[in-house]
């Protein structure tokens, strides 16, 4: 019997999770997935909003400001990728400064401090790679990055550290409540008890919502295709760049990701499919026109990967956040999309707060909820580098070439639970490269095979049916 199951390990459920496990309270976190993070938030373009494009009053606005207010915090205490280089927001018309204005005097309205009017002169100072045809826009200084699935990985392995129990491979098909706890059953045949439910199911909340028996809504799927460039690029910027808005998005945006590379993207386009997460080279070809209105030194040559999101959207365009009206105990957490990310610490704050009201009795425990700091031999000195070594040598048997990753932080990953291909890359950067993997992936393929036991064939790349080879392997060593 649990105190509290939640279902779905993306952004707003771990924060959910790890804001419970401070208290005296034992908690389910429950993932259709074989990892943590592998539904909408893998693909997510870790961009910290500064808290401009949602109206004062707005839940969106109040949870994104929130939000942002607590990452040093968590950096600090979890150790995840994180950069507060500052959102410029960029105009090349006087139509387009109209809207600009307008956003600004929205972030006023929202309490923001040091946001600044620029300029064409000042926008060059602040970012010397735009494209000198700018007319002027303004400046978001609290604005920044993370690397979002190290932020997922780092939460959950504090939550458990703390006694939160991960169940993956749960996909919640049936709920009932019989007066005073909630059975969830799984497509496998497992089952959960617990008192209270948040569902933070993101695509699929509206399906576990009616499979529960609480309101009936609908997740619109909004795909966005994103395309990420060598870290050599030539056009990485120093600020994450933002063009003027449209109705449905944030527009196209050229990213410095929190770990070296850039990113372009999103597009926004509607979608039926829960599932369609394909690229297409026509959409490359706009991105890549677009961004280069923006940024001088956009080339498709130094594209190294293509991939979409699929944002979990409603019919209203904010937050879907409280106690349902027509299940007892039950939480939803539905529409989580941007800045859904920037927003998940404080969603994790706000879901608390309303169990607490249902009547979730929390006492707080003390627990230590800092995570000790990881070695990357990438950001190591040669000589903390030298001690790592001498304890193993592991640690400078470099297997992954392009991200300068190391046989033992492959290990460390796997003995975190991560034994899928997309598992290892997401805790590592293994693979995240120039090559893809091509060069790295049958190391680490080995080695997860030697550290847990699973046949090499019987490896996948994300779970289920993603299998990376073919028939059966004979013997293979690591060398």
């Amino acid at each position: 019997m649990y105190d509290a199951a939640i279902i779905g390990a993306g952004v707003s459920g771990v924060a959910t999770a790890w804001q419970l496990s401070h208290y005296e309270l034992r908690v389910a976190l429950l993932e259709q997935c074989a990892d943590v993070g592998f539904g909408v938030s893998k693909a997510n373009s870790g961009i910290i909003h500064a808290g401009f494009h949602h109206p004062a009053g707005s839940l969106k606005a109040k949870l994104e400001i929130r939000g942002n207010l607590m990452f040093e915090k968590l950096q600090y205490e979890l150790g995840f990728p994180f950069r507060r280089d500052g959102i410029l927001v960029v105009a090349f018309s006087p139509e387009e400064m109209a809207t600009v204005q307008k956003l600004y005097a929205q972030g006023v309205a929202n309490g923001l401090r040091n946001l600044e009017m620029c300029g064409r002169e000042r926008l060059l100072q602040l970012e010397p790679k735009l494209n000198h045809e700018v007319v002027g826009g303004f400046f978001a200084p609290g604005g920044g990055t993370i690397e979002p699935y190290r932020y997922v990985f780092s939460m959950v392995e504090s939550a458990r550290k703390n006694g939160l129990e991960l169940y993956c491979g749960f996909k919640v098909e049936h709920g009932a409540f019989d007066g005073k706890h909630w059975t969830l059953a799984a497509a496998n045949g497992k089952t959960i008890q617990a008192r209270y439910v948040v569902n933070a199911a993101g695509l699929f909340a509206d399906e576990v919502s009616r499979n529960c028996g609480a309101e009936d809504f609908k997740i619109t799927p909004r795909k966005g295709e994103e395309y990420l460039l060598d870290r050599e690029s030539p056009a990485r910027p120093r600020r994450v760049i933002f063009p003027v808005p449209t109705k449905t998005s944030k527009g196209v945006l050229v990213i410095p990701t929190a770990e070296g590379t850039t990113m372009i993207g999103p597009t926004a386009e509607s979608t039926d499919d829960k599932g369609d997460v394909s690229t297409s080279a026509d959409r490359m070809k706009q991105i890549v026109a677009q961004v280069r209105q923006m940024v001088d030194g956009i080339s498709a040559r130094d594209i190294i990967t293509s991939f979409a999101g699929l944002r979990p959207a409603l019919e209203t365009e904010d937050f879907y956040i409280e106690l349902s009206k027509k299940a007892p105990n039950f939480v939803q957490v539905a529409g989580i999309q941007s800045p859904g990310l920037t927003a998940a610490p404080a969603i994790g704050e706000y879901v608390k707060d309303l169990l607490r009201n249902a009547g979730l009795r929390l006492v707080e425990k003390n627990g230590d909820h800092t995570l000790p700091r990881r070695h990357e031999i990438r950001h190591e000195t040669p000589e903390s580098l030298a001690a790592l070594h001498q304890d193993d040598p592991r640690w400078t048997h470099v297997v992954c070439r392009c991200e300068n990753i190391s046989e033992a932080e492959i290990i460390e990953a796997v003995r975190h639970g991560h034994t899928t291909l997309d598992g290892i890359k997401f805790y590592t950067r293994a693979g995240m490269g120039r090559c893809q993997g091509g060069f790295c992936s049958a190391r680490i393929m080995m080695i997860v095979s030697r550290e847990t036991g699973i046949p090499m064939e019987r490896l996948t790349k994300k779970g289920g049916a993603s299998h990376l080879l073919a028939g059966k392997l004979g013997s293979m060593e690591v060398k």
